[in-house]
């Protein structure tokens, strides 16, 4: 949560209101700094994005200073496939040694393929030992390329499914793609790729990395001192989306006046247990 750009602290479960479908829903549980942050970060290593890769591990030290001893931080590197550098570890000091090694050539493929590579993290996340707490994936990426067979739903089901939050640092001048993208007659298992819509929808944040360093240190901090609301999630039927909106109690409003919630879109039900 925002206000004029900076996060706003101090908050409790009675400040926030959960809708599911347009109806109040209860609660259930209510954390930020007490729960352990398992950080996977993914950075486009194609040569576009060289320079900003640069700069960011200049100040990786930095950046992971914001997280704690005991949160976890991978790091993966994509192009046309992913190549994992370094396995969840809470070495936040190796980590941030990783990250300054992530700019040297990789043999990631030619090509960018951002959701196929979301996709293969977040199975690579998967295969890990269990995490208990939030888990965030940040991605650099200039946010060009196709995918084939990749629509962005199919990641969004994936990234709900482990209850991940997707958030981007992107290169300056880069945009979410035009609905008119492709051509007439272009075959429709081809789609640009869009990052902007991955952390809308997942509840994450956006930042363009005209100051790349900047950017990843404030980044990082951000996602350590994000509020995480848990509520019940209805059955129906299995894979239906429920939207989801969060808002802040009456009471916070009159208080705290405009702000910026940053939450996840909605969710997939199952089907009730038998």
């Amino acid at each position: 949560m925002l206000k004029r750009g900076e996060a706003v602290e101090g908050l409790t479960q009675a400040d926030f209101v959960v809708l599911d479908e347009g109806k109040p829903v209860p609660i259930e549980a209510f954390g930020r700094e007490i729960e352990p942050l398992q950080v996977a970060l993914l950075f486009d290593v194609s040569g576009s994005m060289t320079k900003v890769l640069v700069v960011m591990s200049e100040v990786a030290g930095r950046a992971m200073a914001a997280l704690k001893p005991e949160d976890q931080v991978g790091v993966v590197v994509f192009g046309r496939n992913i190549v994992p550098l370094l396995e969840f570890t809470s070495g936040l000091h190796a980590a941030a040694r990783m990250v300054q090694e992530a700019p040297l050539e990789r043999e990631v493929g030619a090509g960018t393929n951002l959701n196929g590579c979301v996709l293969e993290t977040l199975q690579w996340m998967a295969a890990q030992k269990e995490f208990p707490g939030r888990r965030v994936l940040v991605v650099l990426t200039d946010n060009r390329g196709f995918h084939y067979q990749t629509p962005d739903d199919k990641v969004l089901r994936a990234l709900a499914g482990m209850d991940v939050t997707l958030n981007a640092i992107v290169s300056p001048g880069a945009k979410p793609p035009k609905a008119e993208l492709l051509d007439p007659g272009a075959n429709p298992e081809f789609t640009p790729p869009n990052v902007f819509k991955l952390a809308e929808e997942t509840g994450g944040e956006v930042f363009t990395a005209d100051k790349a360093g900047e950017r990843f240190v404030e980044m990082m901090e951000r996602v350590r001192l994000r509020y995480n609301l848990a509520i019940r999630p209805q059955t129906g039927v299995e894979g239906s989306f429920r939207h989801l909106e969060v808002r802040l109690s009456e009471a916070a409003r009159e208080r705290l006046g405009k702000v910026e919630i940053n939450a996840r879109t909605g969710y997939y039900t199952m089907a009730p247990a038998q």
